[in-house]
């Protein structure tokens, strides 16, 4: 019996075979456009300007979309924590006590647990984090910063915590500037330059201040007026401020009044308010860092740290609401003369306990609009002083807001140029450049002699980065002793007498010793130059004097996890050539020899990495994929796959140096490339970037 489908409408059964075609087409069009894209930024990459100016464009395009998309999430933390997107103080004096006080907590717990679980670096403002990213890994970032960073920091200040969101933007965008990169697989100077460009593009559309953008990365970011990195960041930032304005409107930040000046003998009075902004500052910073290092010596988790430091913004808030979030309704009271001297003033002290507890617990936001805050509510209250003292040729209180904000922000971040142009772009009047001017530079001068870093480079001192050192110093400190070391050292008892102390040291393949006591206890060290006085006498002394009395005991030693920029430093107040390692214990035991040569060797081939990633991009494009390229002499640089017996391995056990004769540049991993840290783990999937001889790489792999 034959059993007959059910009829098919007309038209059903060519369904699947059409849709099938258009699939096949839509894959097809779809190639093409990716490989017409790819050509076509091939074709820019050998023009390295227009490649520039065509990303720069892209940042700017995404940092302007990542800032505005961030607002939209700070109105939703709002409405979220307050039941409201309008952040205002009447909305926050008529919520009840408890929810004022335990509101920040709240976001303080909720911001422990994402930082701690997904991203610590999305601690804090994000700027010294950028800044550490420029100097030390070629401006790579991780991927996932871009959305941590942003609800880490929404969650901040929607919840009242008093934090400023433009660092969170300007983070937020050196992110996307740094994924562009790291897509395009960027060389290490253009990936740096695109960082600066998104953090730029994060500050002219957060502040509706194009030039003000741009000079912040070049000033603060890069620390680089080179006009070579200037187009491109300029770019973004113009760009950014555009798109800004079409969603925004063209506003300026703050409500700000016309500015009036009405005598010279003001620009004294303009002088006293820098020497009170550098105060501030001072003040600022250093209570940030006491409320930082407070919290971190404590025995509290370090995700329920930031619901502390909520619950005390909260106790601050009863009284004082007007410390919670950002603070742009107070800006603009003070600026307009709308608060009195004693209410600024308690606002000032106020916001400057509340930051401290918000950031040095661990919340996520920027240091930017607190400053702005704290030079507002003291140029008003220093204004209205003035008005008393001498009104009859004085401006009004919102004039001296106006230099206050641009002087504090100076004095905290070292960037007088930047604070100089914010603050003029917010008035477009050149008349308050003059006071303006003599109150940053005073600011900044003063605050730069009582406190040598910044707020940000503050934070980097305290991990080991010395911007203002130069690269070689910290290139240096990326260095530990335990990379350098030699394990074999000869060691000598204090007791040897010195003929066969003699012998010692003409037999051995060195021409120093350890000298040590009967425990093992390191001494000092002794060498041919130490023992040249008495070698005259030698045969008469040579059972009388011992190594211990011929030994040098004021030869330091060092440890095996000493950064090389303090060894450099050994060995330049000693005559010595060679240093002891000993063990970390109190036994002081040597366990290996650090040289000078073997210092400078190492720090030759990290310059060699250095430069590899800033200068040699072809040769980089010529070994990207598994391509061999002849650097020198018969030496071979190529990239591979991480060999299997390396995974899992770190850089030290792996030791392809003394195993395999190679030298490893740089490592790829998921999160960018890295210089081969001694510790360095390597995983399935990394790829390495071997120097060699062709034989010695080709045994691994090539």
């Amino acid at each position: 019996m034959e059993i007959n489908p059910p009829p098919t409408p007309a038209g059903r059964g060519r369904a699947p075979r059409l849709l099938r075609r258009l699939r096949k087409r839509f894959t097809r069009g779809r190639s093409a456009v990716v490989e017409y894209l790819a050509a076509g930024l091939h074709r820019a990459r050998s023009r390295e300007h227009i490649f520039l100016v065509l990303v720069a464009i892209a940042i700017g395009v995404l940092g302007a979309y990542g800032a505005i998309g961030f607002r939209l999430l700070v109105k939703g933390s709002h409405w979220l924590f307050l039941g409201s997107d309008q952040y205002t103080l009447a909305s926050l004096e008529a919520l009840p006590w408890w929810r004022r006080l335990f509101t920040p907590c709240l976001g303080g717990l909720a911001v422990g647990l994402i930082v701690w679980r997904f991203a610590p670096e999305v601690r804090g403002s994000g700027i010294p984090e950028v800044m550490e990213s420029v100097a030390r890994r070629g401006g790579t970032i991780r991927k996932r910063v871009v959305l941590t960073k942003a609800v880490a920091a929404a969650l901040t200040i929607g919840s009242g915590g008093s934090a400023g969101r433009e660092g969170p933007i300007a983070h937020i965008g050196a992110a996307i500037g740094s994924t562009v990169g790291q897509w395009l697989q960027a060389s290490a100077q253009s990936l740096r330059t695109f960082v600066a460009c998104g953090a730029a593009a994060g500050i002219a559309a957060t502040f509706n201040a194009p030039i003000a953008g741009a000079l912040f990365s070049i000033e603060v970011v890069l620390a680089d007026l080179r006009v070579a990195s200037m187009s491109p960041i300029v770019i973004s930032s113009v760009v950014a401020t555009v798109i800004s304005r079409h969603h925004l409107g063209d506003f300026p930040a703050f409500d700000v009044p016309g500015y009036e000046w009405r005598s010279a003998r003001e620009l004294l009075l303009y002088a006293g308010l820098g020497l009170s902004a550098a105060l501030v500052s001072l003040g600022f910073v250093r209570l940030l860092y006491r409320s930082t290092d407070t919290f971190e010596g404590s025995r509290l988790p370090p995700w329920l740290r930031p619901a502390v430091g909520g619950l005390g913004v909260g106790l601050i808030g009863l009284a004082l609401p007007l410390v919670f979030g950002v603070g742009y309704e107070t800006i603009n009271a003070a600026l307009w003369g709308r608060a009195g001297a004693v209410i600024l003033l308690g606002a000032l002290f106020g916001k400057l306990l509340a930051t401290a507890l918000t950031l040095g617990s661990g919340g996520s936001g920027g240091v930017f609009a607190p400053s702005l805050f704290l030079g507002a509510t003291l140029g008003a209250s220093y204004g209205h002083l003035a008005r008393e003292l001498f009104p009859t040729w004085t401006a009004a209180p919102g004039a001296y807001a106006l230099v206050g904000m641009g002087a504090v922000v100076a004095a905290t971040t070292h960037a007088p140029i930047t604070a100089i142009l914010i603050v003029f772009e917010l008035t477009n009047d050149y008349r308050i450049i003059p006071p303006l001017m003599l109150a940053c530079v005073t600011a900044v001068l003063l605050s730069v002699q009582w406190q040598k870093e910044s707020v940000y480079t503050e934070s980097l001192r305290r991990r080991g980065v010395r911007l203002g050192e130069g690269r070689d110093i910290n290139l240096l400190r990326s260095l530990q002793v335990a990379e350098v070391m030699e394990p074999t050292v000869q060691v000598v008892g204090a007791s040897l007498p010195l003929g066969d102390l003699l012998t010692a040291l003409m037999s051995g393949t060195r021409p120093e010793a350890m000298v040590v006591d009967r425990g093992g206890r390191y001494l000092g060290s002794v060498d041919l130059s130490d023992v040249r006085e008495v070698l005259p006498e030698s045969s008469h002394l040579a059972t009388l004097v011992v190594a211990a009395d011929v030994a040098d005991h004021s030869t330091p030693f060092t440890l095996a996890g000493d950064r090389l920029d303090g060894v450099m430093h050994l060995f330049g107040r000693t005559h010595r050539d060679a240093l002891p390692v000993c063990d970390d214990g109190d036994s002081r035991r040597v366990v290996g020899l650090v040289t000078k040569q073997a210092v400078i060797d190492a720090y030759n081939r990290r310059l060699f990495q250095h430069d590899l990633t800033e200068g040699f991009d072809s040769v980089m494009e010529s070994v990207r994929g598994g391509g061999s390229v002849q650097v020198a002499g018969d030496l071979t640089l190529a990239e591979i796959d991480v060999p299997a017996a390396w995974v899992g391995c770190s850089l030290r056990r792996a030791d392809p140096r003394r195993r395999h004769g190679v030298e490893v540049v740089l490592v790829q991993q998921q999160g960018g490339r890295h210089f081969p840290e001694a510790d360095l783990v390597f995983a399935a999937g990394d790829r390495v970037l071997l120097l060699g001889t062709p034989q010695a790489v080709g045994r691994l792999g090539i």
